[in-house]
């Protein structure tokens, strides 16, 4: 059992620093460039974070689909080089509906990770905005 807090909490502390005091500090120092990279970094700890909290059940439900969408059971790397192969071979036509609805889910889950503000994601998924990002 871990005790509190977890490495979501110490990668959102950590990232809440970066951006919220070291990066103006830097920035009013007259180190513009080290303040720039305060908040790179912070951006980079938040999409880490997100990903320990969302790639567990992302990974479960792109497994899944891809597993129906082929027909066959593998892992999640080799179900998605099937994939690939289905379509360059014409196996799996591009105007398929469980395709487009696969990649479809699959592009809102990687940008739920890599950019949760992002305006037409926020729309289109429901998601509020990530206030730990900035």
């Amino acid at each position: 059992m871990q005790d509190s807090p977890d490495p979501e909490d110490l990668i959102q502390a950590v990232a809440r620093f970066l951006r919220e005091q070291a990066g103006p500090a830097l920035g009013q120092a007259g180190e513009a460039a080290l303040g720039y990279q305060a908040r790179v970094a912070a951006n980079m700890l938040d999409i880490a974070r997100r990903q320990l909290l969302l790639a567990p059940a992302t990974a479960d439900r792109e497994l899944n689909s891809l597993q129906a969408l082929l027909g066959q059971d593998g892992d999640l790397p080799g179900l998605n080089q099937r994939l690939a192969q289905a379509i360059a071979s014409g196996d799996i036509a591009p105007d398929n509906p469980a395709l487009a609805e696969h990649l479809w889910a699959s592009t809102l889950a990687k940008l739920a990770v890599d950019q949760p503000g992002y305006e037409t994601y926020r729309r289109l998924s429901g998601a509020a905005p990530d206030k730990s990002s900035g």
